[in-house]
């Protein structure tokens, strides 16, 4: 390899270099709300749903204490009953389902497609039965699923279109008229996480639901605070939740909000450098790309031959101070807590082998340009080794 190894140690997430130019102000947005001690429902938390709104593009954003309340207060939002059908991806994290299961849903998964990981529309619309009421679609590693032909299907069959876009805040989707929304913004209600590793992560716990409809947003704002509507404490119109995104989280995002499009390109530039260096080697595929959406890169993903392929790769990269990660090793359907599902191994033959064969090298905006290199070479040497 021509690259020597980094003096600084290479890593999936280097949030302290991320936030080191912002100290000042991050510092300054704590001392803001411990001077104001408005720790709970207080004005940055109202301010930042604004900022989130206009950068979506004007949606309406509801703040809660983390993603899958929000995939949660979503489905909460549809008003389904118990024993109704929400189909999932099978191959996503195990939150999709849970927020399903956790209301007395039936979570019914479909497989994905091999290069995208995304939902298959075509799976999808095998899966609707006569129960089914919604769609979740996950906008996995950073890019839209096929959000014009799944918001069509649910739109032939009267369902619900609920968009999962923990990983892909601030990618975009192109409609069939040639504009250019927000994923996130298309079904009738979006959710994502702040959770500290993600694209715009907190300082802890945190999420929103995000939406285009005014009388939604303001019955989610309802369903997030115990069933109350604003300035009527102690009312409750409907039976909801405790779950509110902290003052102090609010404010801290509102930092790194301003950031978040530098970040996204800075991803996006070395996904680019990982494609010219990889995207002709033998015994690996390089991400694919979702026609009609952006890509923000929450993960820089491979697929490789076989498991055992991967666990080769894995082990080079790690002899070689290469840190990667495998984003899911077990589909949701082999998941214990789902065997009650009654779904058999190899169901969902897509889910089953990604499951086998991906693997995600790192990436996140503070990695510097010898970083890069040295594991795109290190990738190369494995390959043609």
């Amino acid at each position: 390899m021509r690259s020597e190894v980094p003096a600084s140690p290479v890593r999936l997430l280097d949030l302290p270099a991320q936030h080191a130019p912002l100290q000042t102000a991050l510092e300054a947005a704590l001392q803001r709300v411990m001077q104001a001690a408005d720790f709970i429902q207080g004005a940055e938390v109202q301010l930042f749903a604004n900022e989130l709104g206009a950068y979506l593009g004007g949606a309406h954003v509801v703040p809660c204490a983390n993603g899958t309340d929000a995939l949660q207060l979503a489905l909460m939002s549809l008003g389904l009953q118990p024993g109704d059908e929400v189909i999932v991806p099978a191959f996503t994290y195990v939150a999709s389902a849970e927020a399903v299961a956790v209301l007395g849903l039936k979570p019914v998964l479909a497989d994905v497609l091999p290069h995208t990981f995304t939902l298959d529309p075509a799976a999808a619309a095998a899966a609707i039965t006569p129960r089914t009421r919604a769609v979740m679609v996950v906008h996995l590693y950073g890019q839209c699923a096929d959000l014009t032909a799944l918001q069509r299907l649910c739109q032939q069959h009267s369902l619900a279109l609920i968009e999962d876009n923990a990983q892909a805040i601030g990618a975009t989707w192109q409609l069939p008229d040639g504009c250019s929304v927000a994923a996130g913004t298309v079904g009738e209600a979006g959710t994502t996480s702040f959770f500290p590793s993600k694209n715009l992560g907190a300082f802890g716990d945190g999420g929103a639901v995000l939406t285009h409809d005014a009388g939604r947003a303001a019955q989610l704002y309802q369903l997030a605070n115990h069933g109350q509507r604003p300035g009527q404490k102690y009312v409750h119109h409907c039976v909801g939740l405790n779950s509110r995104l902290d003052t102090l989280q609010a404010a801290l995002l509102r930092v790194k909000l301003p950031h978040l499009g530098a970040w996204t390109a800075a991803r996006q530039q070395i996904a680019a450098r990982y494609d010219t260096a990889l995207g002709d080697l033998p015994r690996l595929r390089i991400p694919a790309r979702q026609a009609g959406s952006t890509h923000v890169f929450h993960q820089y993903t491979l697929t490789l031959a076989s498991q055992t392929e991967r666990a080769a790769l894995q082990q080079f990269l790690k002899q070689h101070g290469v840190p990667s990660v495998v984003y899911y090793p077990t589909p949701l359907h082999l998941q214990p807590a789902y065997q009650h599902l009654g779904y058999s191994p190899g169901a969902f033959p897509v889910a089953d082998q990604l499951c086998r064969t991906v693997l995600s090298l790192p990436i996140h905006p503070a990695m510097p340009a010898a970083q890069v290199s040295y594991v795109a070479e290190v990738v190369q040497a494995w390959a043609q080794g």
